[in-house]
């Protein structure tokens, strides 16, 4: 699922709520959950439609005066994130519950790095959750691949985690740097929003853990885990290849 590309936070959730309810007639048939915001509070089942959001802003924006002690949703409109004057963006996903989903952000006209380089996911907003701060790019790398995984308990989300492979999957590949002994990378200066040949979109490979509120259990992180092997897009063979190809053409 790809939606367009992130709006300025500011004015986009009402926006965002006539995508969201175009969900397809499956979708809508199985759903018993009917907040659209993500910024609203619900509990959910598998198989209902789930919304959450990702901002894209600086890492320092992500917290409440600069405190890295004091998490705040971008929900809150103490982070001034929604504000007119801020560079902030705004994605926001409708996946079904505990299943595997593919999500890509469109940054043909959007560069991470000039709104801060750093994403954090959330839903909710009196039982608000976030993630912690998630590093996109800088003027020098891009990092286009990532795993999130929404925690639940009895329906409710608790917590998002990014997960890391350790690099594990451009292991020896010469095309990629590995940032931090966590993260695989290109250099920012071969994607097309930058003049580049490579389409740096974000792939956000999605699971889910915990219970839903008929407290059966999310797995769909258990069948992830057992896959890490492989790459994110290699579990979507109608785009690893062309993913694939384009990367290699560069050197």
């Amino acid at each position: 699922m790809s939606p367009p590309p992130p709006a300025p936070m500011h004015g986009v959730l009402l926006r965002l709520l006539l995508v969201l309810i175009a969900a397809s007639p499956a979708v809508l048939c199985d759903n018993t959950n009917h907040v659209y915001s993500p910024c609203g509070d619900t509990t959910v089942q598998r198989s209902d439609g789930f919304t959450f959001g990702i901002a894209f802003s600086s890492r320092t924006s992500f917290f409440y005066n600069g405190n890295p002690s004091v998490r705040l949703s971008p929900c809150d409109s103490r982070l001034g994130l929604s504000t007119s004057s801020s560079s902030s963006r705004l994605a926001a996903f409708r996946p079904k519950v505990d299943e595997i989903s593919l999500l890509t952000v469109n940054t043909s006209s959007f560069s991470p790095d000039t709104v801060g380089g750093y994403m954090v996911a959330f839903a909710g907003k009196k039982y608000a959750a976030r993630s912690l701060p998630a590093f996109i790019a800088n003027s020098t790398f891009t990092v286009t691949s990532f795993t999130l995984v929404l925690e639940f308990k009895k329906g409710r989300l608790e917590n998002l985690h990014w997960k890391r492979d350790g690099c594990a999957s451009c292991s020896g590949k010469s095309n990629f740097v590995c940032l931090n002994g966590q993260d695989c990378a290109i250099k920012t200066s071969n994607c097309k929003n930058h003049r580049g040949t490579v389409d740096c979109s974000l792939g956000i490979q999605l699971a889910f853990s915990g219970t839903d509120k008929h407290f059966s259990a999310l797995n769909s992180w258990y069948e992830v885990e057992n896959l890490r092997q492989y790459s994110l897009y290699g579990l979507y063979s109608n785009l690893r290849d062309s993913l694939t190809s384009q990367y290699n053409k560069l050197f």
